[in-house]
């Protein structure tokens, strides 16, 4: 953190940023099929950490600010809400009771939402969100603020 940069809240979304969605999806015996559904069909609990986003994590925090997971769970499947705090709970121990799960992250108060869609009402964050591309890009993102490509500030995502 900077001399003057005052620690902020950050959330930051699970799947596809710190829990590798993509590859758990491409491992399951019925990828590929038409009717494969992976928000129904895995377990969540057995994704693996996104590259870099053990460390970066840390490194939030240890820079003094709030971070806190914000994750959609699926309505159709409700081991999915328990398997996403069993999974925090596991790959961070310190966190597993910084978890919000919500269809509406709009709703969130915060300064920073770092996720890879805009789905769910993180594209109307109220504050800087940050399309997730990896932990290297984002934390320059937060260090650089508005300046920075992939950082929506006022309801405009810079690209």
């Amino acid at each position: 953190m900077y001399k003057n940069q005052k620690p902020l809240t950050i959330f930051i979304d699970m799947d596809g940023v710190v829990a590798d969605f993509e590859g758990a999806m491409a491992l399951h015996p019925l990828n590929g099929q038409k009717d494969f559904r992976p928000d129904l069909k895995l377990d969540f609990l057995q994704f693996e950490p996104m590259d870099g986003a053990l460390d970066a994590i840390d490194q939030l925090q240890n820079m003094g600010h709030e971070v806190f997971f914000a994750s959609t769970a699926p309505w159709s499947n409700p081991d999915a809400w328990k398997a996403k705090r069993l999974w925090v709970e596991k790959h961070f121990p310190s966190m597993w009771k910084r978890i919000f799960l919500t269809h509406r992250k709009d709703l969130l108060m915060g300064d920073i939402l770092i996720d890879d869609r805009t789905a769910n009402g993180a594209g109307d964050f109220k504050g800087k969100f940050i399309l997730f591309k990896n932990w290297v890009d984002t934390l320059k993102a937060i260090n650089m603020g508005n300046n920075y490509p992939c950082v929506k500030n006022e309801g405009k995502l810079k690209q």
